[in-house]
């Protein structure tokens, strides 16, 4: 259990403590300097520890926010500081700067000081905020919430106290708290047509006990269960599939909106419901196309088109913000129009919309689903994503040019992460010449479109396996370097379309019934696996061990197997190789990605910020 120490003399009438152990803390007190720091000393190290003034007025989400927050170490809100176990040692040493500078004694007896940067000009001098001046002179990130008009003072004297305390009057707490769980920039659909009352599910879900990762399972179970629905192949059973989607998206919204409405954070929450989205819209997908078997028409081609397409969609949208998050001069005229449209209401709907983000698009599918047949809604979902995918790769590519950017080592590292490479790579690599050039992106295009052309020309044959070497060694010069270009950041969507596209294309010259489906599942194996290499980034827990790129291949030992295969193999013989080879890839890639963020949430590994691309 938390505890929150509260320094110097009670003040009748206040609901500090009742409201901290509201909270979940174990509240004790400290008359002075002295005596906060002897029980902040015995808290043992591993737990989370705060310090109050008794004085405090202000809302209780306010210190919710500043005090329960599991994403930083460090956290204040004028007049409470509070430490999670990573922040301990940094407080224990402002505690005690602070202490040695006041001698010991109690608030309002220590010498006078600048006022502390958290607090209102009117606030008397608190030990909790000096203690945060401490810590921002030692250098240490104290996060400070955005509290809007929610009060969180530490009035000097009667009349202040009961300013303040008409103010929380005059504040709705719980509707704040309801509107700050929906997540700040949302799609239209999502803003208009879902937030409204998923919001409420959220709070309903909290005061009943319910967890963030609990409300993500019942969503995968909803969505994979109108992809059943989608798989029978019935107008009745499109209807169900249709309805059932919706209802998975408002538990979708509702997971992350309860999260952010009782703090309850997580590494693995992010990770699952992160990963969960890509695994129920993509076996949505599968649903409609044994739907659509049943019905005598095939359109396995079609699923597996818009898993790629979506897919390539979301690495060029990972790879550009991991190239450009952290770079020097970060800025463009393109990036200035786009910062000018933002602040015209219809253009930041309109812009919104137009990359069709996943309430959109889930939207379209379910309504396309119920009304027409799964080759109809495919078919819309493939142009519509294409349109999005041109729109949003075009603007990346102006800011790109137009921007003076002096990219990091990180976000070199990071792309390379994402590009996938395995151990072919990195033996051909040996044998290139040894002075860097600017031709990574081109080298990655001309790569894949040369596999792909060539898958597409000549189906499996030996014609393809001579594409796909070529393609490996020119994937191996657009990472000869580090990737620190321009255009860099499009080497990764380009592996990926190379790749998906070949196996796509080879399964579909095979002309032989289940290996569209085999290429499917192949494919979406290793979907999750480049997925999953995202999300370690995302989470600064670095790519997957090198061991696990070495054992499935990298993305151009992948691509050769492929080929290979299609030539050798007879289109029979085709299709179980596909399979078996996505049963191990899927095999491998799922075991040691759930050991490694069950590990790291055991733990304790830093929970992590959700409010990321609304795709």
């Amino acid at each position: 259990m938390p505890t929150a120490i509260l320094t110097g003399q009670p003040v009748p009438g206040s609901s500090i403590e009742a409201d901290l152990r509201s909270l979940g803390f174990d509240v004790r007190t400290a008359a002075d300097a002295a005596d906060t720091e002897t029980l902040l000393a015995a808290v043992p190290a591993d737990q989370r520890v705060a310090v109050v003034d008794t004085r405090f007025v202000g809302h209780q989400h306010a210190l919710r926010l500043g005090l329960t927050d599991p994403r930083f170490p460090l956290a204040a809100v004028p007049g409470a500081v509070t430490a999670q176990p990573a922040g301990r040692q940094a407080l224990t040493r402002a505690m005690a700067r602070e202490n040695s500078a006041s001698g010991g004694t109690a608030d309002g007896g220590a010498p006078a000081r600048a006022k502390p940067s958290v607090g209102n000009a009117g606030d008397a001098d608190s030990l909790a905020d000096r203690i945060v001046t401490a810590l921002d002179a030692d250098g240490s990130e104290v996060h400070r919430p955005e509290l809007g008009s929610l009060v969180a003072a530490v009035p000097a004297d009667p009349q202040a106290r009961n300013e303040a305390r008409q103010a929380v009057g005059a504040v709705d707490d719980e509707a704040v708290r309801l509107k700050s769980a929906v997540k700040a920039r949302d799609g239209f659909f999502t803003t208009f047509c879902i937030s409204p009352y998923s919001r409420y599910l959220a709070r309903w879900c909290a005061r009943r006990g319910l967890t963030p990762n609990q409300v993500t399972t019942a969503s995968l179970v909803t969505a994979l269960i109108a992809a059943g629905c989608a798989a029978t192949g019935t107008r009745a059973g499109y209807v169900a599939a249709a309805l059932l989607l919706l209802f998975s998206f408002v538990l979708d919204c509702t997971d992350g909106q309860l999260a952010r409405y009782s703090l309850q954070y997580s590494t693995l929450g992010a990770w699952l419901d992160a990963t969960f989205d890509r695994a129920k819209e993509y076996a949505y997908y599968a649903g409609l196309a044994l739907g659509a078997a049943r019905g005598g028409d095939d359109v396995w081609a079609l699923a597996l088109g818009a898993m790629v397409l979506q897919t390539c969609r979301h690495v060029v949208d990972f790879s550009f913000n991991e190239a450009n998050h952290d770079a020097t001069a970060n800025t463009s005229p393109t990036a200035a129009l786009s910062g000018k449209l933002d602040s015209v209401g219809w253009t930041v709907w309109a812009r919104r919309m137009i990359v069709l983000p996943i309430g959109e698009r889930w939207a379209m599918i379910a309504v396309l689903t119920a009304a027409t047949t799964p080759r109809v809604t495919l078919s819309v979902l493939l142009v519509g994503c294409a349109l999005a995918a041109t729109y949003t790769t075009a603007g990346r590519v102006l800011r790109s040019l137009t921007r003076r950017a002096s990219r990091t080592d990180r976000a070199a590292q990071a792309l390379a992460d994402l590009a996938d490479s395995g151990p072919l790579t990195g033996l051909l690599v040996r044998f290139l010449p040894g002075k860097p050039r600017p031709t990574a992106p081109l080298s990655a295009a001309v790569g894949a479109v040369v596999v792909t052309l060539g898958a597409w020309l000549w189906g499996p044959s030996w014609w393809v396996v001579l594409m796909a070497g070529a393609y490996a060694l020119l994937s191996a010069e657009a990472v000869a370097h580090p990737l620190k270009g321009a255009l860099d950041w499009l080497v990764p969507p380009l592996f990926r379309a190379a790749e998906y596209g070949t196996v796509l294309l080879l399964a579909a010259k095979a002309d032989v019934n289940g290996a569209l489906p085999a290429a499917f599942g192949l494919v979406a194996a290793v979907a999750y696996h480049h997925y999953d290499t995202v999300y370690r980034i995302r989470g600064n827990a670095g790519a997957p061990p090198a061991w696990l790129v070495r054992v499935v291949g990298g993305q151009e030992g992948r691509t050769l197997l492929v080929a290979v295969l299609a030539a050798v193999l007879t289109a029979g013989q085709f299709t179980v190789a596909l399979t078996v080879l996505a049963v191990a890839v899927a095999l491998v890639v799922l075991a040691e990605s759930i050991h490694f963020w069950v590990a790291a949430h055991r733990a304790g590994a830093p929970s992590v910020h959700d409010e990321g691309e609304p795709a």
